[in-house]
């Protein structure tokens, strides 16, 4: 999460990722009722979630069609937009998006100046959404802009010490709270689930990884 900038940051004002976990899986996402429901297939024997009302829902009308992908990556999505919509306390507390606090986690932790296009591939965002962030982190002292004295077409930013001081009083805040909202999961089982993510994103990413926002 916040610690590698493991996110694709949607456009400022996100929304596509909210819009992407209401439809968690595909058209059928408007069918499942808002709440937790008996049965299904929730894994090991816990309490059904939203998916799985969908899957069984598709399963009455449709049972000749195979659910597994929509069974994960309905999940994945569904994650995704409650995280989004829940927010992050420490950020928020702190003035800063999810999108704004990658830029400067980025800068923090290169530790070095980079360009635009750099903090673009670096968060997995577009150039024009990495160019409105930097103007509103600029504008508010947390990072600064030197101009190439070869290309004055070309900037290399960096924190500044407000910007640098701030990512190093946020960042353990917010993995507090990241380590909160995953302590449903043990030691054991979060390893698995961030073996899993990491081999699927590897799977992606040289599939689909141009930037999205």
């Amino acid at each position: 999460m916040t610690a590698a900038n493991g996110r694709a940051a949607a456009p400022d004002g996100d929304t596509d990722d909210e819009a992407g976990g209401r439809n968690a899986a595909g058209a059928s996402a408007g069918a499942a009722g808002p709440g937790p429901v008996d049965g299904g297939v929730a894994g090991r024997g816990r309490a059904s979630d939203t998916v799985a009302a969908v899957v069984r829902q598709w399963h009455a009308v449709r049972p000749d069609i195979a659910t597994g992908p929509m069974e994960i990556i309905g999940r994945v999505n569904r994650c995704a937009a409650l995280l989004q919509q829940a927010e992050d306390a420490p950020l928020r507390r702190a003035g800063l998006t999810r999108p704004e606090f990658d830029v400067l986690g980025t800068l923090r932790r290169t530790g070095h100046e980079l360009t635009p296009g750099e903090i673009a591939r670096e968060t997995f965002s577009s150039g024009a959404a990495v160019t409105k962030r930097l103007k509103q982190l600029t504008e508010r002292g947390l990072v600064e802009r030197r101009v190439d004295t070869r290309d004055r077409r070309v900037a290399h930013l960096r924190l500044t010490e407000a910007g640098r001081d701030l990512v190093d009083a946020v960042l353990p805040e917010q993995l507090s709270y990241e380590t909160a909202v995953l302590s449903g999961l043990d030691d054991h089982e979060q390893s698995e689930l961030a073996a899993l993510l990491g081999e699927l994103l590897v799977q992606l990413e040289g599939r689909l990884g141009a930037p999205r926002g």
